[in-house]
């Protein structure tokens, strides 16, 4: 299959391979030294399984799977999803698995109505649909696709004056504030990009508009970053983005049943209870229907950040556009089947390592989620081939093929709920993926797993470069960071992995049962312009995303790899200093929050005070102050900031006591407490009340941001508190923070206190 590269990308992959393999040599590269969590001996033998599972990764296969599984559209509740779940099933039991499909009922409502007219200062309707195209065999299929919606809006007809809001987070409110432009009564035009999708209509409704529109640019997925869908891989004029807007930073799953499985039997709220509903109507168009509506415009020009990429000017309004935006939807409850396979472990049936990836998709699919499942799948037979040869691993390996993830991670929710107290005692970490490309491997999760994914990314090769994938994306971080980033990059010989917000099954996992959770994700040198539209489809990806499926099957090397060294090790391959460290640079950018906010008071006082004497000397002058932001009070960080260094010499002290015990020998009965231990450590960075307002969230180091939905909140307590000034708040939060650390800094020491009595 051709391979379109620009010109610019392909110098671009160019200097990141000769980055790649200057970083390499001065770092060293390839399967060499000891294994985190084996002895030597155990060590060659686990490589030794690791290179047969590589032999047994086909591209081929992992190909042929995509074009079954996206052949038709297979979103949650429709037949085609149905079929591949049982399909999966009845594949994971050919290779030795104990497979089974549970099911769940859960709330997803389906368009009946969607329309959108422009009534003044001319007629417009809004098409609404996407073409089908002779070159992308399954845009066609009409009937079965899902069309162009956002699910969990409410229904409503509402009718309005437009106002352009840019990416609609409550910074642009407040630019357009001290415009004196009040969207109150009116319709929010936002463009997509910024934050996720369901913060837009969130913060539309508390600035008091009655409705949202959110609209794809070009300067974001289409023309602006090369040719549109067939010529290139951009989205093209008629595209959509379709997607959930549930409110998932106040809970994941689903919306009537919140931290209950839904089954029969469990109350389900009302409707009117549904606390992750949005408040006003949305509705998710392409920019081929936004270029009338911005054409409308009046009003002042928009601030050059806030020009999209449509040959226009883009004014702010409101409007003279007026328009009338109507959804209505059907409500109803559609069975959520998971395909659960479990492999018995050898030696600890009892504890599980569990690997995911969803299998439902706005309409076929492609990139999101069958490029990961068929990662999945591959894994998954080469480990049951292994297995049925007499190299079964040690601990029980549980895969998951979830469904229901697009519309708010509902098949992972429910089924984590349904087994809560089941994963609290036996549940070893989770390993996660989802859309995969040809690009550059990023890892993100919890930082105790740091160390044990590095070690994994030293050792697989980039399709392209034949350097370390781990060599190639720190060159990749050193291209594009700044003098500071690439300094930081430079001084260490591996990457540290990014935290974990939320938009894909982990967050059930990490965040609310606090299980230590991975995500493995590769890309970034593709051309996907077709996120949740009809042409994520085999035609698109076999072109423009991973032609040979060679980084999909890069990324089964590394996920499998980790899953196995899970699954594998003798004494689990945590390591607490990692996270420690980094905890401890949350807690220092908490100092640094308060001091900014208290500038910001400062130069808004200043402003503030300097435009008054303007308005004093000319009264001619219009001007609409922003409000007075109020003085920081004093917050009291000392207890936290002491909690942070004693965890992180208590984390340095039991590394320390860990490599000495290990090199001595331990006795099973003391591997076996250290290994409860080191499964339960994430546990203790939770709590029972969970975070202020959305208890489902429990872990205190890694959620979803109140206003960035998929973009982490590190300390989220205590850093969404003072962010909003809530100071009172905050002050209480740093304290329980600081309980916190110091109650899972006392577990730590005694931990390293009986592996050093051992001695």
């Amino acid at each position: 299959m051709e391979r379109r590269i620009s010109w610019s990308a392909a110098r671009l992959a160019l200097a990141l391979a000769g980055m790649a393999t200057a970083l390499a040599a001065e770092g060293g590269a390839g399967a060499a030294g000891p294994l985190l969590g084996f002895r030597a001996e155990a060590a060659a033998a686990q490589r030794a399984r690791e290179a047969e599972l590589d032999a047994r990764v086909s591209p081929a296969e992992m190909r042929e799977w995509m074009r079954r599984l996206t052949s038709r559209p297979h979103h949650l509740g429709s037949e085609w999803g149905r079929a591949n779940a049982e399909w999966m099933r009845e594949l994971f039991a050919s290779w030795g698995y104990e497979a089974r499909i549970e099911r769940f009922d859960v709330l997803f409502p389906v368009p009946l109505e969607r329309s959108l007219e422009m009534t003044a200062p001319t007629y417009f309707r809004a098409r609404l649909e996407e073409p089908a195209l002779t070159a992308d065999a399954t845009s066609g299929q009409r009937t079965e696709q899902l069309p162009t919606y956002n699910a969990y809006s409410i229904d409503g007809a509402v009718e309005g004056e437009l106002v352009y809001v840019n990416y609609g987070v409550p910074a642009d409110y407040e630019e357009l504030a001290q415009r004196g432009i009040d969207v109150r009564g009116k319709i929010a035009l936002a463009r997509y990009g910024g934050s996720w999708r369901g913060i837009k209509p969130k913060v539309a409704a508390e600035h008091g508009a009655v409705g949202c529109i959110i609209f794809s640019d070009p300067a974001g997925d289409g023309y602006r970053e090369g040719d549109p869908y067939p010529e290139g891989g951009w989205r093209g004029r008629e595209s959509v983005q379709r997607g959930s807007v549930a409110e998932m930073p106040i809970h994941a799953g689903d919306p009537l049943t919140p931290g209950r499985p839904a089954v029969d039997g469990v109350e389900r709220l009302p409707l009117s209870r549904a606390a992750t509903l949005t408040k006003v109507p949305v509705l998710p168009i392409s920019y081929g229907d936004a270029e009338p509506l911005l054409r409308a415009l009046g009003g002042p020009m928009a601030p050059e950040a806030w020009r999209g990429g449509l040959p226009l000017p883009y004014r702010l309004g409101p409007g003279p556009a007026r328009v009338k935006l109507a959804v209505r939807f059907s409500w109803s409850l559609a069975p959520a089947l998971d395909v659960i396979a479990v492999l018995p472990g050898a030696e600890l049936p009892d504890e599980w390592v569990l690997r995911g990836n969803h299998h439902d998709a706005w309409v076929n699919g492609a990139t999101d989620p069958i490029s990961g499942m068929v990662a999945l799948l591959a894994e998954a037979k080469a480990v049951g081939e292994l297995a049925a040869a007499g190299r079964r691993p040690r601990r029980t390996l549980v895969y998951a093929a979830w469904d229901g993830e697009e519309p708010g991670l509902l098949g992972s929710s429910e089924w984590a709920e349904a087994h809560a107290d089941e994963l609290r005692q036996k549940a070893v970490a989770y390993v996660n993926t989802d859309s995969l490309s040809r690009g550059v491997l990023a890892l993100a999760g919890s930082h105790s797993l740091e160390r044990l994914v590095n070690e994994v990314a030293r050792e697989v090769a980039d399709p392209e470069t034949g350097v370390p994938l781990l060599e190639r994306a720190r060159a990749a971080a050193i291209a594009a960071g700044d003098a500071e980033r690439r300094k930081e990059v430079r001084a260490r010989a591996d990457l540290a992995i990014s935290a974990l917000g939320s938009g894909s099954d982990f967050t059930p996992f990490l965040q609310h049962l606090g299980l230590a959770s991975l995500n493995v994700d590769t890309g970034g040198q593709d051309q996907y312009g077709q996120y949740h539209s009809i042409y994520d489809s085999f035609d698109h990806y076999a072109r423009f995303m991973d032609p040979e499926l060679a980084y999909v099957a890069a990324a089964a090397k590394v996920a499998g790899r980790i899953t196995l060294r899970l699954a594998d090790a003798e004494v689990l391959p945590f390591t607490l200093d990692r996270a420690a460290a980094t905890i401890g640079g949350y807690v220092r950018e908490l100092a640094e929050l308060e001091e900014r906010l208290r500038a910001e008071s400062e130069e808004r006082e200043r402003l503030l005070a300097e435009r008054s004497l303007e308005l004093a000397a000319d009264p001619r002058l219009t001007f609409v102050p922003p409000p007075a932001l109020g003085r920081v009070p004093f917050l009291d960080q000392a207890a936290l900031k002491n909690a942070a260094e004693l965890f992180e010499k208590a984390a340095a002290r039991f590394e320390a006591a860990r490599a000495g015990a290990e090199a001595r020998g331990l006795a099973p009965p003391q591997r076996d407490e250290l290994n409860r231990f080191l499964r339960g450590f994430e546990r203790r960075l939770t709590t029972e009340r969970g975070l202020p307002g959305r208890p489902w969230y429990r872990h205190q180091i890694y959620a979803p941001g109140l206003y960035t939905g998929y973009g982490v909140k590190t300390l989220p307590a205590a850093r969404e508190a003072m962010e909003l000034r809530r100071w009172d708040e905050a002050n209480a939060e740093l304290r329980a923070l600081a309980e916190l650390l110091e109650s899972a800094r006392a577990a730590v020491d005694e931990m390293s206190a009986k592996l050093e009595a051992e001695s």
